[in-house]
């Protein structure tokens, strides 16, 4: 071959070429950045600690089986080489299966970059050197050359390790796998301080119980650590002699290991040595300017790293305590009812938030469900959220109504974000409060700005429970807290739980509800199952039950509650193929029309799978019509019964409204500028079948309408009136 011309293909070498090539023991290779992949002959599978065949790699592959320092070397020296257009040159530690250096081989390549697809190209020999004697001035020279970029590989590689350990643990084994560039220590032990006393927080490369005599060592011993804490200055002891000549006292502790030079540096953060790091050689190191560099830099990072991890691990322990304390166990079993509770902190700051639940056992055999959410995710948060759950289990154990106690808890709330000008930071929390008589299943409950609690039918159907509601605690000291008395049937479950259930992974209220409704709709299993298929759906595996593990990183606190009236089966009955029946009823006073919005709302979560959109729109149209005529034209409350059933043509809807006026409505002919009159002719137009019942004691009056199978089948007669529903709808809300 001339001088100058590129190497062959790895995969098809002259064969003149591959003969001189495998006499000199040297093996060829091709990199192309473009694929990805390394093709080596068999010399240079050979010595990579491969069997001895041509061979086509991955780069994660062939990384694998080099040290990792070495392997960030390669990038700068190719990148230096295209820049300069010069041969890259490399000395590489070969690395076996349990990450132990083999072989060291010198390569070479002549690498090219090709703008267009944005890769390199390189085709090089590798051929394996003899490495010299750790510490030799033949090893300082042979690293000389390329010292500067080794060192820049390394403490760029080291920084980033240990900025990721999250641990003491993990902080210890990345200081035990630093490779320096020329010189690695065999032996590390790193030395805290606690009062006047050296401690041992961790080491490597010395036998258990080795570290005895230096435990709680005095910081007055004549020992290189203790001087190191004393004056905040590096020891530096290239050799045996040197040791034993400033040391006399201690030098027999460290000659049993064997060691032949040490490094002592500071651990020092903010201008304070918190400990001292020793490297150990088992050969002697000179110590040059550029060694105690690389060494004093390291010691900075560990420095560091310790600090983070220590803060860290704190917190956790802080994060446990304060969860241990504040957040309940669930208390004995409830005749007639299940209930499980889980609970994800945030994995922001503390790990620590204001979400919370309770469950508040009586009298009579009743017991009061309370969940709730502090704005903040702070150690502040966490302090009003325990105020106000003891305030809570206060005016609930004084037997206060659920209205009652919301009132007099936003008061409270009030008062303790308001009383300290230092501490007021306009905080408010939301809360939802149910009293539960586990013996007929009624549910009272009262609001305060959370949200709406959710009930999973026997037949699968997941619907939201509209319930009334004030202002957020705190906020108005004198806001009214109105209750609703919802109904939980047997086989039934009621779900309670803060918005971050819903808003993560980038969703909002309704796109996390859709999630959430799916799970729950999906789950065939008892209500244990079904709290930890809520959480590992949102979140994966991770899951903390009330004295479990913390999870690790959350958007935002979960507080979930689930409650259930056991089936026949003793559990969450079964999801059926078909839902089989399912039944809703609202009640409507007088006092309050803006009720029928809240009517509204529960019929289309009650037709949220319907398959006709415009029977939804035509459905909710004729509840609102119905309920305003009771309203408007009697002294009566109006109650809502709706039922979706299955029948021999498919599903059908079913909705009655009673009242107790005996005034039986009549159809009307309204004029054109008329505002009322239509509602019969609007019943007749839009649905299947409907009628008026006269009771004992008022009337009621009900709709038909038969799921349409497919949506573009409808009646002639009824199209016109189509997009007249809608808009009235859309203005209707």
């Amino acid at each position: 071959m001339r001088t100058g011309e590129p190497l062959p293909a790895a995969g098809n070498p002259l064969p003149a070429v591959g003969e001189v090539l495998a006499s000199l023991a040297t093996g060829l290779w091709h990199w192309s950045t473009a694929t990805g992949l390394v093709t080596v002959d068999a010399e240079a599978a050979r010595l990579l600690g491969l069997p001895a065949e041509e061979t086509v790699l991955t780069e994660a592959q062939t990384r694998a089986r080099l040290h990792p320092v070495d392997w960030n070397e390669i990038t700068g020296v190719v990148q230096l080489a295209v820049a300069e257009g010069t041969l890259a040159e490399v000395r590489i530690r070969v690395m076996d299966d349990r990450g132990r250096v083999v072989r060291v081989v010198r390569s070479r390549s002549k690498p090219s970059f090709d703008p267009v697809k944005k890769a390199y190209e390189l085709i090089g020999t590798i051929q394996e050197v003899t490495e010299p004697s750790p510490g030799t001035p033949a090893a300082r020279s042979a690293v000389t050359g390329d010292w500067r970029r080794s060192r820049e590989a390394f403490l760029l590689d080291a920084g980033r390790a240990l900025a990721e350990a999250r641990s003491t643990e993990e902080v210890l084994r990345v200081a035990a796998g630093l490779s320096m560039p020329g010189f690695s220590p065999d032996g590390l032990a790193v030395f805290g301080v606690e009062g006047d006393r050296l401690t041992i927080i961790g080491h490597h490369g010395q036998r258990p119980g080795d570290d005895g005599p230096f435990s709680y060592m005095s910081l007055d011993t004549d020992y290189p650590a203790a001087e190191v804490v004393r004056s905040g200055r590096a020891v530096y002891l290239s050799s045996p002699e040197q040791y034993r000549e400033r040391y006399p006292l201690t030098w027999p502790l460290a000659q049993q290991f064997g060691r032949r030079s040490w490094a002592f540096l500071p651990l020092t953060v903010a201008g304070r040595t918190m400990g001292a790091w020793m490297a150990a050689f088992t050969y002697p190191v000179a110590f040059t300017p550029d060694e105690r560099s690389v060494l004093t830099t390291v010691a900075r990072m560990l420095a560091q790293a310790l600090t983070r991890a220590g803060v860290a691990e704190t917190q956790r322990e802080l994060t446990d305590g304060l969860q241990r304390s504040m957040l309940p166990t669930l208390g004995p079993e409830i005749p007639g009812m299940t209930l499980t509770a889980r609970y994800i902190p945030t994995g922001g700051g503390l790990q620590v938030g204001g979400d919370w639940y309770d469950m508040i056992p009586l009298p009579r055999g009743r017991f009061a469900l309370v969940i709730g959410d502090v704005q903040g995710h702070d150690v502040r948060a966490a302090g009003l959220m325990g105020q106000l759950r003891i305030a809570l289990r206060a005016y609930a154990s004084e037997g206060h109504r659920p209205d009652a106690v919301l009132s007099r808890a936003s008061r409270f709330f009030h008062d303790i974000t308001h009383s300290d000008d230092e501490l007021s930071d306009l905080r408010f929390a939301t809360c939802l409060y149910i009293e539960v008589d586990p013996a007929t299943g009624v549910l009272e409950a009262a609001r305060a700005g959370h949200m709406d609690p959710t009930i999973r039918m026997v037949d699968g159907t997941v619907m939201v429970r509209a319930t009334a509601g004030g202002l957020p605690l705190g906020i108005d000291p004198d806001s009214d807290y109105p209750t609703t008395r919802l109904l939980l049937d047997t086989g039934e479950a009621l779900m309670l739980c803060t918005d971050g259930l819903l808003e993560t992974g980038g969703h909002d209220l309704d796109s996390g509800w859709r999630r959430i409704r799916k799970i729950m709709e999906e789950h065939q299993g008892d209500l244990e199952g079904l709290a930890d298929a809520l959480v590992q759906g949102v979140h994966g595996p991770s899951s903390h039950h009330t004295t479990g593990k913390l999870t690790d990183r959350r958007e935002d606190d979960i507080a979930v509650l689930l409650l259930c009236r056991p089936g026949p089966g003793g559990g969450l009955d079964a999801v059926p193929a078909r839902p089989a029946t399912r039944r809703t009823m609202l009640t409507i006073a007088q006092a309050e029309p803006e009720r029928i919005a809240e009517a509204r709302q529960h019929l289309r979560e009650l037709l949220h799978d319907w398959t006709s959109e415009d029977q939804r729109d035509s459905a909710v149209l004729l509840v609102s019509e119905m309920l305003t005529n009771v309203l408007v034209h009697t002294d009566a409350d109006a109650l809502l019964v709706a039922e979706v059933g299955n029948g021999s043509g498919g599903r059908r809807l079913r909705v009655e409204v009673t009242d107790t006026s005996d005034d039986l409505p009549h159809k009307r002919r309204p004029g054109e500028m008329a505002s009322s009159g239509r509602g019969l002719v609007l019943i007749e137009l839009l649905a299947d079948a409907w009628g008026v019942a006269p009771r004992g004691e008022g009337k009621s009056i009900w709709f038909e309408i038969r799921e349409a199978v497919h949506e573009s089948v409808r009646e002639p007669v009824r199209e016109p009136v189509r997009e007249s529903v809608r808009e009235s709808v859309r203005e209707s809300g």
